[in-house]
């Protein structure tokens, strides 16, 4: 008696066989270019997803390179989906946050509005 639970070689070999055929080209064209949030992952983090109340967001922190705050884990920018965005469009906000973060030391809070960061 076979248990069902347990795959037979032949379908672990099958299975194995689909994710390397779904595998993604490492040579794949970047169709959307995003130099702040790459730099960023370097140092820091960006996570998108559902927030309590708020809904999907995307909160973009890591660590700041000034002398002022060096070594300072700070949070760049917390921005809320728009309704009808798309996640490229999603993407493009904080990458131009983390540019006014990093350049003019200016934090967007979509969140928190009334407190100031």
């Amino acid at each position: 008696m076979s248990n069902k639970s347990v795959p037979t070689e032949a379908e672990y070999e099958a299975a194995t066989t689909r994710r390397q055929i779904r595998s993604v080209d490492k040579n794949a064209p970047d169709p959307l270019s995003l130099p702040n949030i790459a730099e960023l992952i370097e140092h820091g983090q960006i996570t998108i997803g559902t927030f309590g109340t708020v809904g999907c967001a995307a909160v973009a922190s890591g660590t700041l390179k000034t002398a002022a705050a060096s070594g300072r884990h700070k949070t760049l920018a917390v921005l809320v989906r728009r309704k009808g965005e798309t996640l490229a469009q999603l993407l493009t906000r904080p990458e131009l946050a983390i540019a006014m973060a990093l350049e003019d030391k200016i934090f967007t809070d979509e969140v928190n509005l009334s407190r100031s960061t």
